[in-house]
């Protein structure tokens, strides 16, 4: 049977359309999730793409964060439904509380639109299982242990930052899934993503969803991340 993907699209979503080709290029179909609706449509794992929903007013991510879908979305997840959050939708899934920390202004105060290679720290995510340094088309493998994907970033609120028990917590457990090989934004400890404890929810600034096609892409690395929860969802 064939996976179902639900991708979110909020008032202000620019990267609906990507994800959503990213989810058919895995493999899966692609569905349709209406930021007012409450119903899941049944989906096997969610989406929640990059753009500038509601405007970024209050903060970024704070009104999307508690709209009806995300009420849906916060309680799938605690069943162990798998939930990738695409820059905004990293900030989304960590004012939802599905995910620890805060994504802040960039050091420099700038907006950043570059191609940044990420290492990849933990491969035991429900999106990041299939990644591996023989699997990624882009970089390869980096310096230090692990995987790095090439993938583009765009973001001008993307600086990761938590209290030092928070930052030990993710350290320790494992749960930073992305870090900065430049850290261009001045995330604390170059973290780019990280996970939920159980590795279901997984929330990042880059876009794997603009490097699935070398035609369009830096390279096809952010493909394996939609593949790997293909894989997640028919085990």
């Amino acid at each position: 049977m064939t996976a179902r993907i639900g991708v979110i699209t909020f008032p202000g979503t620019l990267d609906d359309v990507d994800a959503a080709r990213a989810v058919r290029y895995a493999g899966a179909e692609a569905v349709a999730l209406w930021h007012a609706d409450a119903d899941l449509k049944g989906v096997d794992a969610v989406v929640v793409p990059g753009g500038f929903s509601y405007g970024d007013y209050l903060r970024s991510g704070a009104i999307s964060a508690i709209a009806p879908v995300m009420g849906a979305v916060v309680e799938a997840a605690g069943k162990g439904m798998p939930v990738l959050g695409i820059c905004n939708g990293f900030q989304i899934l960590t004012e939802a509380h599905l995910l620890p920390g805060a994504l802040t202004r960039n050091q420099n105060l700038s907006f950043h639109c570059v191609d940044t290679v990420l290492r990849v720290e933990n491969t035991d995510t429900a999106w990041t299982h299939g990644v591996d340094a023989d699997s990624v088309s882009g970089s390869g493998s980096v310096s230090g242990d692990g995987a790095g994907i090439l993938i583009p970033a765009k973001h001008g609120e993307g600086r990761f930052q938590a209290s030092a028990e928070t930052l030990a917590e993710l350290e320790g457990e494992g749960r930073v899934v992305f870090r900065y090989t430049d850290n261009f934004n001045g995330s604390m400890n170059s973290i780019a993503g990280i996970c939920s404890a159980n590795g279901r929810v997984v929330g990042l600034m880059p876009h794997p969803e603009h490097a699935i096609d070398p035609l369009t892409g830096p390279s096809t690395d952010g493909l394996k991340l939609f593949v790997s929860a293909v894989g997640t969802i028919a085990a």
